[in-house]
């Protein structure tokens, strides 16, 4: 009960994060705000690392080396960096609306690794799922809507793929979870930065600007993600997607409240369906020897 705690506070400063970058968009390029708030984050708890065990806190095995940077370059560069992008052009509950998708995408990497088959629920709840995503786009797409969509999609693969191999070395636990976050968000930031200098101008941020990216990296990046890794030794990744899905509700909720984005009724029953579809999806608890990596 305390991970679920634990991993729902998590789900709310991530909820809340949305709405601050959707204001600090306006003024600062999407992947360069990534990398300056990932960067922060990494730079803090490589910090808490040397203070808690000296350099020897910084460890890991040269055989880990290659997984733990793609496990930085699938939850980082690719899902955070491109959820941003996502973000810039689309409104915040619809980006969360795409990224509900992702336990779809980790029941898919299961049964492509694992030769697992679905059942006919999971089935039917993806059916469930994709009908409410039509329902709430209403059929106005736009060009720039389906580049946002795309880009978030691709993101939420990478989130699905980042769980997993996350998954694999805490259940090992060969690393304490502050030096596992550590490594991996390093990894991950530097894939941010090598984006952002190659494909974006840089932008001093204002004040204003830089307070929303001190707070996100220090209590919305840092210790969200400390805190998310060290669920992850307790539940599974499916189970901790199950949890995620209730960041569609509270970033609809603080999207009307703090950025004014209107919800019409046919948008809300979408919603229902896609949160109902999901569930369904995860509804069937796997075989703990097939699923764990």
């Amino acid at each position: 009960m305390l991970a679920v705690l634990e991993a729902l506070l998590v789900t709310f400063l991530w909820s809340s994060s949305y709405v601050l970058m959707k204001v600090a968009l306006v003024e600062v390029t999407p992947l360069l705000f990534a990398a300056i708030r990932y960067a922060i984050a990494s730079l803090i708890l490589v910090a808490m690392n040397l203070r808690t065990g000296g350099i020897r806190g910084l460890g890991l095995d040269r055989r880990d080396l290659p997984l733990i940077a793609l496990a930085g370059v699938l939850g980082y560069t690719v899902a955070q960096g491109l959820q941003i992008v996502g973000l810039s052009c689309l409104p915040a509950t619809m980006v969360s609306l795409v990224l509900n998708f992702t336990p779809v995408f980790v029941l898919a990497m299961e049964v492509a690794l694992l030769g697992d088959s679905p059942s006919g629920v999971q089935v039917f709840g993806v059916g469930v799922a994709v009908t409410g995503a039509v329902l709430y786009f209403g059929g106005n797409v736009t060009l720039a809507d389906l580049t946002g969509v795309s880009l978030v999609l691709i993101s939420g693969l990478g989130w699905a793929a980042y769980l997993i191999v996350l998954r694999h070395f805490q259940r090992s636990r060969a690393y304490s979870s502050l030096r596992l976050t550590s490594a991996v968000m390093c990894a991950g930031t530097a894939g941010l930065l090598g984006l952002a200098v190659a494909f974006e101008p840089i932008r001093v941020p204002s004040a204003s600007s830089m307070s929303i990216l001190i707070w996100l990296s220090v209590v919305n990046t840092a210790f969200a993600f400390y805190v998310w890794t060290h669920v992850l030794r307790i539940l599974r990744a499916y189970e901790l997607s199950i949890l995620q899905n209730s960041m569609l509700v509270q970033i609809a909720i603080m999207s009307s409240l703090f950025l004014g984005e209107t919800m019409t009724i046919s948008m809300i029953v979408g919603i229902c369906l896609v949160l109902l579809g999901i569930l369904l999806v995860q509804l069937r608890v796997p075989d703990r020897r097939r699923l764990e990596p």
